[in-house]
């Protein structure tokens, strides 16, 4: 069973933001359809999908700087994990981001999502000695 990615498309939205969804990755301060809509009109961003018997069944936000590059709001959809499709989905955002000379990847991870943090070490992520900072600039 494979995974063919592609960039995600107009009828694709709703099936990706309800992955995103079911896998709790969204946050009501964070609009998805906006993130979306953003990566898709950077030239160093994009959402790819995984498509599955011409189904969605995992995304992945991916996006450069130039210098690192990261991943978004990774997920499968709960009915077809555990069949490799999260290892795949990571080969493909690292490949788009290899595509693109990005050498290295910074990935955020909550600190209460330990499934995710396991998941990522045992693809070879490493917890990096950093401090992540954030300042939100659409508030007042």
């Amino acid at each position: 069973m494979t995974l063919a990615f592609r960039e995600v498309q107009e009828v694709n939205l709703e099936s990706v933001v309800n992955i995103w969804n079911a896998c709790e990755l969204t946050r009501p301060w964070n609009d998805p359809y906006k993130d979306i809509q953003f990566a898709r009109e950077s030239a160093t961003s994009t959402v790819l999908v995984g498509i599955f018997e011409e189904r969605v069944v995992a995304a992945v936000m991916v996006g450069h700087d130039g210098h690192r590059g990261c991943l978004y709001y990774l997920a499968v959809d709960p009915a077809f994990q555990k069949r490799g499709f999260g290892k795949a989905t990571v080969a493909a955002a690292e490949a788009w981001l290899r595509e693109r000379g990005v050498w290295k990847i910074n990935l955020m991870v909550r600190s209460e999502n330990e499934k995710a943090g396991r998941f990522y070490e045992r693809l070879g992520y490493e917890i990096n000695p950093v401090t992540s900072f954030g300042k939100r600039l659409d508030r007042p």
